[in-house]
């Protein structure tokens, strides 16, 4: 089996354009450099369809290190035939290979291996011939010191024929179809845990049964995680006479004596080799798919959260809320400098909400406050109510900002290395702000599994959803582009090429030797090398550069097409930036050569109408109805504003500004069948909701959205 042909057999890819991708990806080129740099060579590919090559490459890699390590292994036993190596060879599937090489596995002492030491084997081989007619006499004939008797003689030899059985390809692929298409998933609370009051979340699955093909993703993590907390067990099932009938109808060839030992033999290696083994491996797949979709949904929801609405460079007042401890207040400069920070009092138990006032009021006037950030925790509603009583002398926006992941933010050693004097509550408030500023420029620096924006995040495979993740954050921040004269560590960090070391030593130049002035000088970084400037050089953005390409997503390799654009046109590049009618007038077909074609020409010319443009939308102010303060203020049939702050796979959760967020099940989405939650609401949008029905007891509010 060859790599290129087994891509092809899993993404339906042209041949050429796989081959293609796959040698830039062996050239360490990365995949936001390769979707947007290199179309020509990959048939113009998106970031998808490249990233479907690097999963199902890898995947080929690790098949094909295990193919190496059973050979290996073979070899050793020497029981390697040159058949047996040419079908390990032709395998292109990891569960097939792993039951080619069950038969040959060093294992654990087994009944059958030792009914072989006892001398069973050639009992077994007459047993399956299926020819004899008193087997039972033919047993008494292995009768000795470790075998008492005829019937331990011929329960040996069974043991022997459910190896044998357990081992066929067929019969476990024929056990595989049934439970892939039959499988029960059922649950039975543990009767010592069904008054524990942390089962009780639970409670929907103390006895439960559906198709685990049908069983939804969310509910089979759910069942999972009760079951790893110790609440409730669960069980793979199907029809076990017809399985064990199905197996016996390729088996049986007679009805002798010898049938109804290898009757015995079916019924043993089903219910004690294959019904556990495949059972266990089915729910393992089921999980991986339930993985999969869970990790999907993170994905997508830390996608639209990255790429959410960034005020631009504005000077901020942030406010991390409190009642006790005080509202944290920070004065940001439009850059997000610490400009000053202090602790006002407004709410109980000190209630000094005119000093309050007074504070808020003097800060916006003395740092020239341009929008309002506060958090959304503790007593977020009770200080906008405040902020919005405050006369201001100039428009000043007010916005409420998640804080999810900002405690984790402020507690890291990234908030200790940008703020060293100050303590968490002070770095905190600086993020709630930064965030309004620019929420990716901000997001990047938390853990994205602390964003909050997922779904069973600790329950689904770790590895997988690390990588998923940071693929997501690499994809956005490239998406966008930095500024490489005000960008973090840690956002440069995740720029095509570059990676945490070289982000570190472009921070460590920048205020060494002060702001670059073009992209070359980034070649002047300390082991910032060439592979490294053309994967990354185009993603990284400088404001108010000589050159206007510098501040654009045209690649410099490009800048020698684009100055003979405007030579041939007689003009200026800053005259023929944004001019859209000159642009749309050159014939880009005179400038393709053998490695640019037209793909990259279009990108150039579109690029040029808008450089440096951020295509993401500018925040928007938003307000909760005021007369809603808690879940008991909720009654059904009520329209209320909202926020979608979280998406699943089988709804939405809304903020409506209170503690608890409602839920829009995918059921009321829509008047007409939903298939994909996020068709019809995205992470951080504005909506109208219906509330259908409160529990308060369990705090739990279900809503429909208002069309």
């Amino acid at each position: 089996m060859l790599l290129i042909p087994y891509i092809a057999k899993y993404t339906q890819l042209p041949i050429k354009s796989i081959e293609n991708t796959v040698a830039l990806l062996n050239e360490d080129c990365t995949v936001p450099f390769i979707s947007r740099y290199r179309k020509e060579r990959t048939g113009n590919l998106d970031e998808v369809q490249i990233g479907d090559i690097v999963t199902y490459k890898a995947q080929f890699e690790a098949l094909e290190k295990r193919k190496k390590a059973i050979l290996k292994a073979l070899e050793e036993q020497e029981v390697l035939t040159p058949e047996l190596k040419k079908t390990i060879e032709a395998t292109d599937d990891l569960v097939t290979l792993e039951d080619i090489y069950l038969p040959f596995k060093k294992s654990r002492k087994t009944k059958a291996e030792t009914a072989r030491k006892n001398g069973l084997e050639p009992l077994a081989k007459i047993i399956m011939a299926q020819n004899a007619e008193e087997i039972e006499y033919i047993a008494s004939q292995y009768v000795g010191k470790e075998v008492p008797n005829e019937d331990d003689a011929l329960e040996g030899a069974r043991h022997i024929i459910s190896e044998w059985i357990n081992e066929r390809l067929d019969i476990r692929n024929q056990i595989r179809n049934q439970l892939e298409k039959f499988a029960q998933i059922t649950t039975k609370v543990i009767g010592t845990k069904k008054d524990d009051e942390k089962a009780q979340k639970y409670r929907d699955y103390f006895d439960w049964s559906e198709s685990l093909s049908r069983c939804p993703s969310h509910r089979l993590l759910a069942i999972l995680r009760a079951e790893n907390e110790g609440f409730i067990r669960v069980k793979i099932e199907i029809d076990d006479d017809k399985a064990i009938s199905k197996i016996e109808d390729r088996i049986l060839k007679s009805n002798n004596s010898c049938s109804e030992q290898i009757k015995l033999a079916v019924q043993d290696a089903y219910k004690r080799l294959l019904l556990p083994s495949l059972s266990n491996e089915t729910l393992k797949l089921a999980k991986e798919k339930a993985d999969e979709a869970a990790i999907s949904v993170f994905s997508k929801n830390l996608k639209q959260l990255l790429l959410g609405s960034p005020l631009g460079e504005k000077r901020i007042l942030a406010i991390d809320p409190g009642f006790r401890t005080g509202c944290k207040v920070v004065c940001l400069s439009a850059q997000g400098d610490l400009e000053h920070n202090e602790t006002i009092y407004p709410h109980a138990p000190q209630n000094d909400t005119s000093g309050a006032i007074k504070k808020i009021s003097s800060l916006t006037d003395a740092y020239k406050i341009e929008a309002i950030a506060i958090g959304n925790g503790t007593a977020s509603r009770e200080t906008e109510q405040l902020i919005k009583r405050i006369q201001f002398k100039n428009p000043i926006e007010v916005f409420v900002v998640s804080e999810a992941g900002a405690s984790i933010y402020s507690a890291s050693k990234i908030a200790r290395d940008e703020f060293p004097n100050y303590d968490v509550t002070v770095r905190g408030a600086v993020s709630i702000g930064r965030r309004l500023a620019d929420p990716l420029a901000e997001l990047v620096k938390i853990d994205a599994k602390s964003i909050g924006v997922g779904q069973y995040q600790h329950d689904v495979d770790q590895a997988k959803l690390k990588n998923s993740l940071d693929t997501v954050v690499e994809s956005c921040v490239n998406f966008v582009g930095v500024n490489i004269n005000t960008a973090s560590t840690s956002l440069l960090s995740y720029v095509s090429g570059i990676g945490p070391k070289l982000a570190e030593n472009i921070v460590a130049y920048r205020n060494e030797n002060g702001p670059f002035p073009s992209r070359a000088a980034i070649k002047k970084v300390p082991r910032l090398g060439e592979k490294a400037f053309e994967q990354g050089a185009a993603f990284l953005r400088i404001k108010n550069a000589k050159n206007p390409l510098d501040d654009s997503a045209v690649h410099p390799e490009s800048y020698a097409i684009v100055q003979q654009m405007t030579k041939d046109k007689g003009v200026a590049i800053s005259d023929l930036i944004g001019n859209k009618k000159e642009l749309q007038t050159i014939d880009l077909k005179a400038y393709t050569t053998d490695t640019i074609g037209l793909p990259t020409l279009e990108d150039i010319i579109q690029e040029l109408e808008k450089p440096g443009l951020d295509l993401r939308e500018k925040a928007k102010v938003f307000t909760f109805n005021q007369n809603i303060k808690t879940i008991t203020d909720l009654r059904e049939g009520q329209l209320l504003p909202g926020i979608v702050n979280n998406i699943t796979n089988f709804g939405c959760f809304v903020d409506v500004g209170i503690k608890e967020s409602g839920l829009i099940h995918i059921s009321n989405l829509s008047d007409t069948f939903v298939k994909d939650v996020n068709e019809h609401v995205s992470l951080h949008q504005q909506v109208i909701v219906k509330v259908l029905e409160v529990d308060v007891p369990r705090k739990r509010i279900q809503l429909a959205l208002h069309k």
